[in-house]
């Protein structure tokens, strides 16, 4: 089922699982595929655990795309919809809970929202500079609305400065999810 037409809007999602990573991730993108255009897949990577010692890794990346709904529907009908079908459990308790799918606004057009259930463009863009750099890979010219300054791409008191690239994964979810379609369908 494709979006119907309408004013579009380019959005960059985080994208992350620690719950059998590669699957949840390959299944939200095929589910964020048929509510969304992608227009863009950084590489992901395998990164430690904000959080709690002793949780699994998680394997990040940044999506682009373009989206016809407001940002609040996106979030909380698409994205959330998306967790919820996967299996995530939402807990204002542990917020670092491991997590079988992480759907993340990071940037929406030129949208600064200070709502506290709504912040963009997303904080965690200047806590974890290794968000910021999957943004920059896929979109290296964005602009990052509302802020005087980029992130910074040094590791920071959030990066545990230990990621991988994996490269493999990456370039199939491309193939699969960017690679195949008509240059009309963008």
């Amino acid at each position: 089922m494709s979006a119907p037409p309408g004013p579009w809007t380019q959005v960059y999602v985080g994208v992350g699982s620690n719950i059998e990573p590669e699957a949840n991730i390959e299944r939200a993108l095929g589910l964020l595929a048929r509510r969304t255009v992608l227009t863009g897949l950084s590489t992901f990577y395998r990164t430690a655990p904000v959080g709690p010692a002793g949780q699994p890794a998680f394997v990040n990346g940044v999506a682009g795309l373009r989206a016809n709904l407001p940002a609040r529907e996106l979030k909380f009908s698409v994205l959330r919809g998306i967790e919820a079908d996967l299996g995530r459990k939402h807990s204002a308790a542990n917020k670092y809970l491991p997590r079988p799918i992480d759907l993340d606004i990071l940037l929406y057009g030129e949208l600064v929202s200070r709502a506290p259930e709504l912040l963009i463009p997303d904080p965690d863009l200047w806590e974890r500079p290794f968000l910021a750099a999957m943004l920059l890979e896929l979109a290296p010219d964005v602009r990052f609305p509302g802020s005087r300054r980029p992130p910074c791409l040094k590791p920071g008191k959030r990066s545990r400065g230990n990621t991988r690239p994996l490269e493999a994964f990456s370039r199939r979810l491309r193939e699969k999810f960017i690679l195949r379609r008509s240059p009309d369908e963008t």
